[in-house]
């Protein structure tokens, strides 16, 4: 066994797994806080300082409960469930790279576990579209309507919105070449307008949008609606077994957040701090400290949402990936067919990314006033009807 190879790979697991527990606790606490902030209350603020103990202690207080398995489930897969969804988010996040790292070596310790991975990103969207099947056999595995419901609404969602978020994808790949995300990252290096986000905004808001879904945060909670499933697909779990579809919850969005800036915003990269990294302690801190702070401001807006946007009705859900996004992602993917065939600079994109936003919602906006037309032609006419029936009597 050589020591060389698997002492960094090590250090780095330990990190990502003691990291990860702490940071799904206290990202519960912010959550709370932020929504207590926007609601005008205090939020918790009796365990601790501030309140920082909070989460410390709800921690504590979910492993001593009682385990209590239902007898009407299904068991074997009932108590699998939870752990497929933590693994998969557990996986996913083995390629994201938590810190600036070189993609020229491959020795001594780096910021992510499964360094130089050529398959990257494509491993990242196979391993995490996974992690559906926890929430559709713990549902199923419930053996209860409201379960089932949630179980169903996800898988439904997962499905439709992994295509555009295949497809905003493929412009960043195409521009890269490459499917590593380290390489990615290095190819915006130049400067900030070597972002992706300012010549690929639409694939930027399309794969977060639909990484929003993926990650079943309100607006697109609709598998675990408390209004009409009670508690959807987890409503027969308590104690540990929920703590681990609640912290695979918050491992998705970690990684969708870490992805967003690692693909579209420059990762490390900061006006002053590009190109080739600095190999001292305060070069390696500071781009440490751009990348976390991006991913910060992400994981806020995330946050924010769900307590500012009402939740779509199923419908509306469906509506936006299959009439909304899909044609925008194949839109923009013709665009960046075009521009890279033609060899047009990159701005161009920018311009089509324009372009398709305002005719999409041209489009929607007509299509939209159509049906209203229509549907108030027919409460027009019913109304005649009616009318003329009553003065027959």
């Amino acid at each position: 066994m050589d020591w060389n190879i698997w002492w960094p790979l090590l250090v780095a697991m330990g990190i990502v797994f003691t990291v990860i527990p702490i940071a799904g606790l206290y990202l519960t606490f912010i959550e709370r806080k932020l929504a207590a902030w926007i609601q005008n209350r205090s939020g918790p603020n009796r365990v601790g300082p501030a309140g920082l103990f909070q989460a410390v202690a709800d921690g504590i207080k979910l492993f001593i409960k009682e385990q209590v398995v239902p007898n009407h489930v299904n068991k074997p897969i009932y108590l699998t469930a939870p752990m497929i969804g933590l693994i998969c988010a557990m996986l996913g996040i083995a390629v994201v790279p938590f810190g600036p790292t070189k993609t020229e070596t491959v020795e001594g310790f780096r910021t992510i576990i499964a360094p130089g991975l050529d398959i990257g990103l494509l491993f990242l969207l196979a391993v995490s579209s996974l992690s559906v099947y926890g929430i559709i056999l713990g549902g199923w595995a419930s053996n209860n309507k409201y379960s089932l419901y949630g179980a169903i609404r996800s898988c439904a969602q997962f499905i439709s919105y992994e295509i555009p978020l295949g497809l905003s994808v493929i412009g960043v790949v195409a521009a890269a070449g490459t499917l590593n995300i380290e390489t990615i990252v290095q190819s915006q290096g130049e400067g900030i307008t070597g972002w992706n986000i300012w010549w690929q905004p639409l694939a930027g808001l399309i794969f977060f949008v639909a990484a929003l879904a993926e990650t079943n945060r309100l607006p697109f909670d609709l598998a675990e609606c408390e209004q009409e499933l009670v508690g959807g697909f987890h409503t027969e779990y308590a104690g540990i077994k929920f703590v681990l579809f609640f912290l695979a919850e918050y491992t998705h969005i970690g990684t969708v957040s870490f992805l967003t800036v690692l693909l579209f915003f420059g990762g490390w990269h900061f006006p002053g701090l590009t190109g080739e990294l600095d190999a001292s302690i305060g070069g390696y801190a500071l781009r440490w400290l751009v990348l976390l702070t991006k991913v910060a401001l992400v994981i806020g807006l995330i946050m924010q949402l769900r307590w500012t946007l009402p939740r779509f009705r199923f419908d509306q859900l469906m509506n936006l990936a299959w009439k909304g996004l899909i044609p925008m992602g194949v839109a923009n993917l013709l665009g960046l067919v075009i521009v890279l065939t033609l060899g047009l600079p990159h701005w161009w994109m920018a311009i089509v990314s324009v372009v398709t936003i305002f005719s999409i919602g041209f489009a929607s906006v007509l299509i939209h006033d159509g049906a209203r037309s229509k549907r108030v032609s027919t409460l027009v006419d019913t109304g005649n009807d009616v009318a003329a029936v009553g003065e027959s009597h």
